[in-house]
């Protein structure tokens, strides 16, 4: 009976529950990581950071309408924008400087939702919020904790270990990606090489949170490009 209630329920109210639940869950672990434990409050955003990234492979596999990614994004967008006036989001919006890389995040993902669900290859989309998530996530986290190479780019202080880490990660990602649905080409690892470079030196211009813009929507487009100069043509 319970099976045959869900096959009344429209697919896409299954979707949008299903990325309902995991950003709930997301939020649930930050809080609790925040609540229980001596966590630094960098750990907790980038829990979010990275968690938030990970909805865009829900709405891949699940085949999402656009149309909700963008509304999503929208709304999430103003949502951001309002936290920077009033306390909505402090615990995310606390990066002890100032910046926009909360909202730039949100209007990147409506972008490259927006772009590559209408061409039908959404995993470049994939590509360049995952880039974002785990790279620039992971990035961070290693370069404060290992982070002993110092190099400052712009006033913004950055570490050759968090670099490096942002390359390794950007060309995992994007290799596996392109694996997936162009299979084992030596153009993929070669477009996998160019991604990593280019979001890595991206990353490193982090002014305004800026980064969290130009790093998805570079990553995605030099994908897309260079696949079809590559591949596709």
């Amino acid at each position: 009976m319970f099976f045959y209630k869900l096959q009344l329920i429209p697919a896409i109210w299954l979707q949008i529950t299903s990325v309902a639940v995991w950003l709930f869950l997301v939020i649930a672990t930050a809080w609790g990581v925040h609540r229980f434990t001596k966590a630094d409050p960098e750990v907790v955003r980038k829990i979010v950071h990275i968690g938030t990234g990970n909805v865009i492979l829900l709405a891949w596999w699940f085949d999402i309408p656009a149309i909700v990614g963008i509304t999503a994004s929208i709304v999430a967008s103003v949502v951001t924008l309002l936290s920077y006036r009033f306390p909505i989001l402090p615990g995310i919006n606390s990066v002890g400087r100032r910046s926009f890389g909360t909202f730039f995040y949100s209007v990147s993902i409506g972008i490259l939702v927006a772009w590559f669900w209408y061409v039908q290859q959404p995993y470049y989309a994939v590509i360049g919020i995952l880039v974002m998530a785990w790279g620039d996530g992971l990035a961070a986290l290693i370069g404060q904790r290992f982070g002993k190479h110092k190099y400052t780019v712009f006033g913004g202080q950055k570490s050759w270990e968090g670099s490096l880490t942002m390359a390794a990660v950007s060309y995992l990602i994007t290799s596996l990606i392109l694996f997936s649905v162009q299979g084992d080409r030596p153009a993929s690892w070669i477009i996998s090489f160019v991604v990593a470079l280019v979001a890595t030196g991206l990353e490193t211009f982090s002014f305004l949170g800026i980064d969290n813009l130009t790093v998805p929507l570079g990553s995605a487009t030099l994908a897309f490009v260079l696949s079809w100069l590559l591949i596709e043509r």
